[in-house]
């Protein structure tokens, strides 16, 4: 943010015509050729002093008459008992003080011209000689003023003593007396009596009554300084010296509340000085800071920075956050010097800790991405070779988020990476570039090369990783596989038989056909790479996918890429951190410890970290939770920053935009990280002038309450991703009438939304939830597997009708029902409070407690 600004908007901003503002600059001697120049701060305070002395006010004198010498006068009175009986006397000793406060010259400041800088800054001098010589001639004041009375000190501990020694005599004496004649008592009471009226040592006397005048009975002491023997024998004058001698020694082991020294007082060598110039303090700025944090760094107010900002024509609060430039800006403007903070400690000890891990490299499995258009065959061919079927239990055939799997093959041993193909994806496939070492690009032979097809080469090819092509679906009988490697040159990509360095295997995902010669051809490419890695030390590596269950908590799906990965090591990751609780492979089964390029599952984190965040081993937990609880502070910071400190031409420029916008405001929740950002991201491009998709809350599992909460105080539509909303949720949609859709498909989603936002009227297609059923007891059968027995615990179960399985309010598979029956008998429908048997076709996993959802799709006419 700069503080330099045009002619033109000068003349804007103070409501002078450009012409005028020309002349004006003109006159004061600063020549500009035309309103699109740029005026400094210098010239911006010339003109200033220029228009000031045209108007007649450079002058100040109610400054000038502003006293500039205050004197104090201070008097304390304090009476003191002298001598004993009839001839005991009442002095009253009066201590006064006078102290004079002189103004300080004024500092000065930015604002004035250089002409009368000089001038100011010669009167400095002089002020600064003239404050030295002062403080020279305090100092030595004080310098004699403590010789003075550590000098007292000392009379005032001789005349004790010899007090003491006199009153130690005079016993000895009587007691002596005592001995030699028993009959005469009255000698110890008349030397008793002596000792008493004996008067105080000299020295002592001079120092209690210096110069003092007779009235009447009273004495009035005057120029007696305010020293500490007054005060230790202030009401005792009237007793002997060894009655004085016995009480000052027992008070001399007891702590007493003295004076301070002259020098600790602020006029010794180590006192307080008077500033003779501006302090110009060094201030350490990071890339962000609050104007709070800013304003006590620069020990002054928080409202003066505030009005320094807004001068600069930034506009924000105390409590704002403004970015590194602004903020060395406004501490130069305010006569400071900013520097840069140094980066933080725990990051830097988090590195001098990943540099330690050393140990031999060993060769590791290699990292292989299936990429490719949208229903191309990529997870049916990794299918094929896992020999399970993952295509048939995802929603609609659409992979929505990275699947990670290591398989074992008579080749070797390689790790999979299965990434979606819609265009919503792309950050996923991003991923999957970047931590892969081979992109396995999967084309189908009866589609040729599409546009995700064309975006995943253009990650692989900015990763810098080979590719193998896979032109799937040869099977069929318009297959042409030659057109699909045609294509391809026009991307670059040139296959071996037409002289380029690509690798093209013809196979069939259905049929299994070739599917041998691509694994030869992955494991080949390993072999030019030598991929290898470190195999033991501390594990480093990145997470894939991360999702929140209910059940265990914060889960991510990560990928060892250095050292091993065990149970129990402490390990952070983004902006969370924890310790290893349990990992768990592709299978669901629990492994004690994960290798190089190994995909594992891994529990015990603080919280759900972002997906492509790395993650680190440490050797303890405070060094994990340091690094991340400040990677959350930066973080954090940095979005705040984009919210605060706008200038002034931006908010201009939103009061004039047309009032015609409207806003639509969601909330995302999905079941995956990956999903979520991927709805986040392309919805939110869906905006156009006239109307604005505002996401104001996004997050990973179950609807909750509070999101419920949030979009009925914001009016907001709630997007349910493979999630549902639980009891306490429904209860506050349905009083609040919140508009809630579930989504299993991204297309829908983005397309329903798509039609709102474009305004297009027509049918839109909704899911409506006609009957939930609770299993209560699973059955094996011969003929249909596994039979979930269940209860209808909402609406009705009709046959042919959709269902999805929900496990913790999470769809876990989405198919149709295979029978339903009521008894022995098979039934059509099953309502509400009955029981029934349901047999989930090609699904065996049914456990209690799960519920069974039968839906169906109806189209509804759109009213605005």
């Amino acid at each position: 943010m700069s503080q330099q600004t045009t002619i033109r908007k000068l003349a804007e901003l103070v409501n002078t015509p450009v012409e005028k503002l020309l002349e004006q600059l003109a006159e004061a001697g600063m020549k500009f050729s035309g309103p699109d120049q740029v005026v400094t701060s210098t010239e911006k305070v010339k003109l200033l002093g220029f228009l000031r002395r045209t108007h007649g006010k450079a002058e100040r004198p109610a400054e000038e008459a502003a006293p500039r010498k205050i004197t104090l006068n201070r008097s304390r009175k304090q009476e003191i008992t002298v001598g004993g009986g009839k001839s005991r006397q009442t002095v009253d000793v009066v201590v006064r003080k006078k102290v004079t406060l002189v103004k300080p010259a004024e500092v000065p400041t930015a604002d004035l011209v250089d002409e009368e800088r000089a001038e100011i800054l010669r009167k400095l001098e002089e002020s600064k000689q003239r404050n030295l010589a002062e403080q020279q001639r305090l100092a030595e004041e004080d310098r004699r003023r403590a010789e003075e009375a550590e000098r007292a000190r000392r009379e005032a501990e001789e005349a004790a003593r010899r007090a003491a020694e006199e009153a130690e005599a005079a016993a000895r004496a009587a007691a002596v007396a005592r001995d030699e004649d028993g009959e005469e008592g009255a000698k110890p009471a008349v030397a008793r009596k002596t000792v008493h009226k004996a008067p105080p040592p000299k020295a002592a006397e001079e120092r209690r009554a210096p110069a003092h005048k007779h009235r009447g009975s009273h004495v009035m002491v005057t120029e007696v300084e305010d020293d500490e023997t007054v005060s230790r024998f202030a009401g005792q004058l009237h007793l002997s010296a060894s009655e004085r001698a016995r009480r000052s020694s027992s008070m001399r082991g007891k702590p007493k509340n003295k004076r301070p020294e002259p020098a600790r007082a602020g006029a010794g060598q180590h006192g307080f000085s008077r500033p003779t110039a501006p302090v110009v303090r060094e201030v350490a700025i990071g890339d962000t800071i609050t104007v709070a944090d800013l304003a006590q760094k620069l020990a002054m107010k928080g409202g003066d920075v505030v009005k320094a900002l807004f001068k600069m024509g930034v506009m924000a609060t105390i409590n704002q956050v403004i970015d590194h430039d602004t903020a060395v800006l406004v501490t130069e403007e305010l006569g400071h010097k900013a520097v840069r903070a140094s980066d933080a400690d725990a990051e830097t000890a988090l590195l001098a800790h990943v540099e330690e891990v050393q140990g031999e490299k060993k060769p590791r499995p290699p990292v292989v991405t299936i990429m490719g258009h949208v229903d191309h065959g990529k997870t049916s061919l990794l299918d094929h070779i896992r020999r399970t079927r993952v295509a048939a239990g995802e929603a609609g055939g659409i992979t929505q988020h990275i699947g990670a799997y290591h398989v074992t093959t008579p080749k070797g041993v390689i790790s999979f990476l299965d990434t979606p193909g819609h265009a919503a994806f792309s950050a996923m496939r991003a991923r999957g570039a970047k931590v892969t070492d081979i992109v396995v690009l999967v084309v189908a032979a009866d589609d040729g090369v599409k546009p995700q097809t064309a975006e995943a080469i253009q990650h692989a090819k900015a990763a810098g990783v080979p590719i193998v092509v896979a032109v799937n679906k040869v099977d069929k009988s318009d297959a042409d596989p030659l057109r699909v490697k045609n294509e391809l040159l026009t991307y670059d990509v040139v296959a071996e038989e037409f002289g380029g360095d690509v690798q093209v295997a013809e196979v069939s995902a259905k049929t299994g056909q070739g599917i041998d010669d691509l694994l030869d051809k992955i494991l080949l490419q390993a072999e030019v790479l030598d991929l290898r890695a470190v195999a033991d030390g501390r594990a480093t590596g990145t997470v894939l996918e991360s999702a929140l269950d209910k059940g265990r908590g914060p889960v991510a799906t990560v990928l060892v890429q250095q050292g091993v990965l065990r149970r129990g090591d402490y390990m952070v990751c983004g902006v969370q951190y924890g310790r290893v609780r349990a990992l768990f492979n592709e299978s669901g089964q629990q492994v004690q410890e994960a290798g190089p390029s190994i995909p594992v599952q891994v529990l015990g984190l603080s919280g759900v970290p972002e997906a492509g965040d790395d993650f680190v081993v440490v050797e303890d937990e405070r060094l994990a939770k340091d690094v991340a609880q400040q990677r959350d502070a930066k973080r954090r910071e940095s979005r705040l920053v984009a919210q605060a400190g706008n200038r002034m031409e931006d908010v201009l420029a939103q009061m004039g935009q047309g009032e015609g916008q409207q806003t639509l405001n969601l909330v995302v929740k999905a079941d995956v990280h990956g999903s979520m950002q991927a709805l986040r991201e392309a919805l939110t491009g869906l905006s156009n002038e006239q109307i604005r998709i505002n996401v104001i809350g996004s997050g990973v599992g179950g609807i909750t309450e509070s999101d419920a909460m949030l979009a009925a105080t914001s009016k907001a539509t709630i997007i349910g991703f493979n999630v549902r909303a639980d009891a306490s949720a429904r209860k506050v949609i349905e009083n609040h009438g919140v508009d809630l859709r579930y989504f299993s498909i991204i297309y829908d989603v983005i397309d329903q939304v798509k039609q709102i936002a474009s305004g297009v009227l027509g049918t839109e297609i909704r899911e409506e939830i006609i009957g939930t059923a609770e299993v209560r007891d699973v059955f094996r059968s011969s003929k249909f597997g596994a039979i979930a027995g269940s209860m209808v615990v909402e609406g009705v179960i009709r046959r042919g009708k959709p269902i999805r399985v929900l496990r913790d309010n999470t769809v876990i598979f989405e198919g149709e029902l295979e029978s339903l029956r009521r008894f022995k008998e098979n039934v059509d429908e099953v309502r509400q409070g009955t029981e029934c048997g349901i047999g989930v076709k090609a699904y065996n996993d049914v456990k209690v407690g799960d519920k069974i959802e039968c839906y169906e799709r109806i189209e509804v006419a759109r009213t605005l």
